[in-house]
């Protein structure tokens, strides 16, 4: 049963996170332009907040998961630098003397 949920891509490259935002935004902001007029024509502010969080959630459908749109530019890591056998040196701050703090 869990594995199900393991196969489920969860990332998001930047440029992606960049357009789900702007998705985001424009959804909200329309949603709330028509709401205002709706309910200042038919003179209900309920309708408003109605149109309002209908468009919060179809924005969040379509911006919170991440669909393919969002992961078209994944990020080319570097690859891991192995790790060396030799004893590391003596770091130069230990023999250093300390410095006096001024009073």
């Amino acid at each position: 049963m869990l594995s199900i949920f393991k196969s489920i891509p969860t990332h998001m490259d930047y440029k992606g996170q960049k357009l789900a935002e702007q998705i985001f935004q424009g959804i909200i902001l329309v949603s709330a332009a028509i709401g205002f007029i709706y309910g200042l024509i038919i003179e209900q502010f309920g309708w408003t907040v109605y149109i309002v969080l209908a468009g919060f959630a179809v924005s969040c459908v379509l911006t919170l998961p991440p669909w393919p749109m969002y992961r078209k530019n994944p990020l080319n890591w570097q690859p891991a630098v192995p790790e060396t056998s030799c004893e590391p040196s003596q770091k130069p701050q230990e023999n250093a003397p300390k410095k006096k703090k001024h009073k």
